[in-house]
Order: structure tokens, then sequence, then C-alpha cells
């Protein structure tokens, strides 16, 4: 068999779902290899001979169903792809795969859509090191988040007197939640195929009872736990996030009318170092031994992750933002803000707006002289025609900064 194809395992419990899949999915014969499996069971007897790139599954199946089948495959193959295609909207049911599933689709599933699913699933995989790391970030479910945040937010849930908003600052706050949130309203069960323009209105779409299931029932948020120098990381990460996500927005809007790419860049901003989480939550001695790094030869942290590594947290955290099914712009921006040059796009875009703010925001955080913090890129400005905006941008970045400075003057 042609080892370059993905293969693809499509389990459902009605044997003419399974031929009009092979019907529909009859042209990607030359990209794909295709197996059928009639129940759960069989889908994990046929994983046990060869492996699967991608297991797409049904949801409700005899025996075991697909939240079921994918927790096992998520388990025992950590790296594969787990896709639920299901017809039924049983929210219970779906609550309990959220952990396990990658991405939702609802059927009907045209070929395309579901080829597109796979391919931007795979899109990204190539930039992560080595077959571990990939098992590593596939067989991520929940991104960890402050204590007290987490505690705030259950305590908001269970409280009659919660308003939509409330709950969306403290989501907002908090990068793991964020992206969580943003992973569901992005598939097909629980959202809208629509422009999302915040936070707020992605919950709003999901509803606090089902933000409330997903928190305390389905483990869709976890604990940081007590680690010292992850809380430390953490506690500084989502500032820096905040700041990362207003700028950006503000950048955007500077220079386009465009509000979905606002918007984006909002959402890129705050998650564009999402991946400091997943090196924290599972590589904890690879990012100790990073940081020693960086503090010993004064070098920025994702030059440092590289060298001990081979991968970035920008890799790390678009790939897993890509696997879940956020937005190709928010994710595109995760993956280059810091080497926006090696991204093909070559007019203003949301990676533009991050990169270019995350670089004035760390400007605003360390010291004229600081070797570690990095330089805006300006051949990549200027190849855009946007280099004279830069002092105009910095302006942005030093009031939002002034006010910020004041404002916890006021609290003291």
């Amino acid at each position: 068999m042609n080892e370059t194809k993905k293969r693809v395992l499509f389990v459902d419990d009605e044997p003419k779902v399974l031929d009009g899949l092979r019907r529909m999915l009859r042209k990607l014969r030359d990209e794909w290899d295709m197996a059928f499996a009639l129940s759960g069971r069989e889908a994990l007897e046929a994983m046990a001979h060869q492996p699967f790139d991608v297991v797409v599954s049904d949801m409700r199946m005899p025996e075991m169903d697909g939240a079921a089948l994918l927790s096992t495959v998520k388990e025992r193959y950590p790296g594969t792809v787990r896709l639920i295609l299901s017809g039924h909207s049983d929210k219970e049911m779906i609550l309990r795969s959220v952990g396990p599933t990658h991405q939702f689709l609802a059927k009907p599933c045209d070929a395309d859509t579901l080829k597109d699913t796979v391919i931007r699933a795979y899109a990204l995989r190539d930039l992560l090191s080595s077959d571990d790391l990939e098992a590593i970030v596939a067989g991520i479910d929940a991104l960890p988040s402050l204590p007290a945040l987490y505690s705030k937010l259950i305590q908001a849930l269970q409280s009659p007197e919660s308003s939509v908003q409330e709950v969306a600052e403290i989501i907002s706050s908090d990068v793991g939640m964020t992206a969580k949130v943003l992973q569901l309203v992005n598939s097909a069960f629980f959202g809208l195929r629509r422009h999302i323009e915040s936070l707020a209105q992605a919950i709003s779409y999901l509803g606090l009872d089902t933000i409330q299931a997903i928190v305390l029932t389905a483990g869709a948020f976890s604990e940081l736990g007590d680690n010292p120098e992850a809380l430390q990381m953490a506690e500084a990460l989502y500032p820096h996030s905040v700041k990362v996500g207003a700028l950006a927005g503000a950048i955007a809007k500077s220079v386009a009318e465009d509000k979905k790419l606002i918007d984006d860049s909002v959402m890129a901003g705050m998650l564009h170092d999402v991946g400091k989480l997943v090196f924290v939550a599972k590589l904890p001695n690879v990012w100790r031994e990073a940081n020693k790094m960086a503090r010993d030869e004064s070098i920025p942290i994702h030059e440092a992750e590289r060298a001990v590594s081979g991968v970035t947290h920008a890799e790390l955290g678009g790939y897993l933002l890509g696997l879940w099914g956020l937005p190709n712009p928010i994710v595109e921006a995760v993956v280059f803000h810091h080497r926006p040059r090696t991204c093909l796009s070559q007019v203003f875009s949301v990676l533009t707006a991050v990169h270019v703010a995350n670089e004035l925001v760390i400007g605003t955080e360390t010291a004229p002289d600081d070797p570690t913090a990095r330089q805006l890129d300006t051949d990549y400005l200027q190849e855009l025609g946007l280099a004279d905006r830069v002092p105009e941008w910095r302006e942005l970045a030093n009031e939002s900064a002034e006010r910020e400075t004041a404002d916890a003057g006021q609290d003291a």
C-alpha cells in the first residue's frame, strides 16, 4: 500500500451508511486508504492490526458508542486524529465525547467538507519534530487553567444570578478555557457555522448550561496544579495574552474595516502563546530546561525551546488549535507569530496584527536593553508596505501600557 496515503477508518453500525460513505468518497481513493467497520469492537480489531491516521465514528452505536470508542482510541493510539460524524444531537452523549474528540461533524456531510477537515487536521503535523510530540499534542483534551480562575468559574456557573457576560469575563482571562470554548463553538454540533465576534457571543451560543456541563462533567477544563514554576508561567501568560489580543485588534482596526479580521486578531492574540501551556502540562522537564537555557544564554524562549526539543510553543499551540478545528487565520497567526515571513501570505492579515502586537507588548514589558526581547520583523513589514505604520502602533502599545500602570496605581 502507498504509505504516503492517509489511512482513514470509518465506523458506523448501519451498513447502508458505510456503503454511502464508500460511494461518496470513491474519488479520494488515490489519496486515502480507507477501511470501514460496523462496530467499535471491529474498529479496535482493525487498529490492532494496522495503524490509522484518522478515525471517523458515528455517535450512537450499540455495545460501544462513539464516545467510548474514541476514548479507547485516545488511550491506545493518542496520535490518531479523532472525529465524530453523526446525525444525532443528543446533548448528553456529545458532552461525553468532548474530551476524546478533536472535531465534530454533523450528517449530512459532503465529501469535500470531510476531506477538508482531515487535511486541515494534518496540515501542520510536519511542524512537530517527532512522532512522540505529535502523540502528546493529539492526546491533549484540556489545557490547564489557574486554580483561582477555575474555582471562580465554577462558583459563577453554580450561581443562579450569573450572566453570560460575567462567565465570559472569567473565561477570557484564561488561555486554556478560551481555546476550549472556541473549539466547541466551531463544531457543527455546538455552534453555528457563522462568524463568532467575541468570546461572549460564543458562550451565548453554547449556553451557560452547556458551559457548566463541560466544566463539571465533561472535564473540558482542568486545574493547573501546584507546580510553582508552572503557576508562575501561567500567571504571567494570561495578562500578556490579553494585552496582545487587545493590541492586535486595535492594529487590525487601524488598517482594515473587515470586522472578521479584527475579531480574529483579538482571539489569535489571546491564544498566540497557548503552546506554552502544552509545554507546562505535558513536557515540564523540557520547559524547565528551555527556560534555563534562555536565561543562561540570554536568548528568546522560543529559540531555547527549539534547541532543546526541536519545536517551539508556537508550533505546538498551532498544531493543537488546528486539530481542534479553529479557523485558519487564527491557527496561522499562532504558528508563525515569531517568524511571519515564513508564511506564504503577502498581505496584511491576522498574523501581521499578532506578530506586531506581541513584539510591541514585549517591548513594554521588558527593559530596553533586555537581550531576550525580540525586534519586529521590519523586512516583513517592508514587504507588506507597512513599515511606516510602526510608530503609530508603538504609540498604541505605549498608551495601553500607561493606562494599565495608572489603573494598577489606583487599585493599590
